[in-house]
């Protein structure tokens, strides 16, 4: 009988990774509606003392496989630690984060144990009468949001964005059972090889920014993005764009906010010229505050919008960016 929610908890370096501790605070959710525990599994190398910060964080047990082969991320020896695990426990969900990692482990080890996948989730629920998880992810380019579920196979097999869900809250007295599983020798065998890896260039993703600034298609050209871009670096954040900018050529996928993007959830962000397409608001209302310059007083970036400055946005963002500038410098 297949039971439990389990979440593949990502470490790098041997630090856990903030996309696990969000997908354990949503499998409780998940697993308090189906009676059921929360399982996080740890795959590294000398990992073993990280099981209690999942503990404190929400997992009722912690499946963990420590072995210098999992020191780094190759494809083979997790995907195999990962099938041991399932076939061994049978859980009734996994949850992967839709990371480069999970991206590429979670269809390896679905197909291989031959369950079905939902990639890039933004929502997931427990349907009352089926008890099925129920996925909901973007399709046709962000343009529609389909809602899928696994009905002839288990696990349920899922990846879920960064940054949508609730990150679980610490507690530093929870008691938790911790699983260690030894390594088979078959486990082991991988045709890839790691000779050297190296961090070329470690820069701040803008789902971790605290504050960001964002372009959309009122800023009319280059000069103009550079505009936008003073006033993100006056506050200390990063310049974002909407899903026309990128296309436009003026910045890349990995800044892009949106449901074909990323979805961020800063203490600030600032939209210039964006007008507010679903697309857009549905991957940054969880923002704290949201100040949204446009001078459209009928623009749907107003509904969402925190504090709206309906005026030309080239009058606004350069007095904004004197006046951060101004502050600092009376500090």
């Amino acid at each position: 009988m297949c039971k439990d929610v389990y979440v593949f908890a990502e470490q790098r370096d041997g630090n856990l990774q903030k996309v696990g501790i969000e997908l354990i605070g949503e499998a409780r959710k998940l697993a308090d509606d189906l009676g059921q525990n929360v399982v996080a599994v740890l795959l590294g190398n000398q990992i073993k003392d990280k099981a209690s910060e999942l503990i404190a964080h929400g997992a009722d047990k912690v499946v963990v496989v420590d072995d210098e082969m999992l020191a780094e991320y190759v494809t083979e020896p997790y995907a195999k630690a990962m099938m041991e695990i399932i076939q061994s426990h049978n859980p009734e969900i996994v949850l992967y984060g839709a990371t480069s990692i999970g991206r590429d482990l979670a269809p390896r080890v679905s197909a291989r144990i031959h369950t079905g996948l939902t990639a890039d989730c933004t929502k997931l629920d427990i349907d009352e009468e089926t008890k099925l998880l129920m996925m909901t992810r973007p399709a046709f380019g962000g343009n529609i949001m389909a809602q899928i579920s696994i009905t002839k196979s288990r696990p349920q097999f899922a990846t879920v964005r960064y940054r949508v869900m609730d990150a679980a809250q610490k507690v530093e007295s929870t008691k938790g059972e911790v699983i260690v599983c030894s390594v088979k020798e078959e486990m082991k065998q991988s045709p890839i090889e790691i000779l050297k890896s190296e961090v070329i260039e470690k820069t701040k993703n803008i789902e971790d920014e605290d504050v960001l600034v964002v372009a959309g298609r009122g800023v009319r050209n280059e000069k103009d993005v550079k505009m936008c871009e003073e006033l993100a670096k006056a506050l200390g954040g990063q310049l974002a764009f909407t899903r026309p900018m990128i296309e436009n050529g003026f910045g890349d996928v990995a800044h892009q906010v949106g449901l074909s993007g990323r979805t961020v959830r800063p203490k600030l962000i600032i939209t210039c010229g964006v007008s507010g397409a679903i697309q857009f608001t549905s991957c940054m209302t969880g923002s704290e505050c949201i100040v949204a310059i446009n001078n459209d007083p009928e623009a749907q970036i107003f509904n969402v919008a925190h504090y709206c400055i309906v005026d030309d946005l080239y009058k606004v963002v350069p007095y904004l960016t004197e006046l951060v500038k101004q502050q600092k410098g009376d500090e």
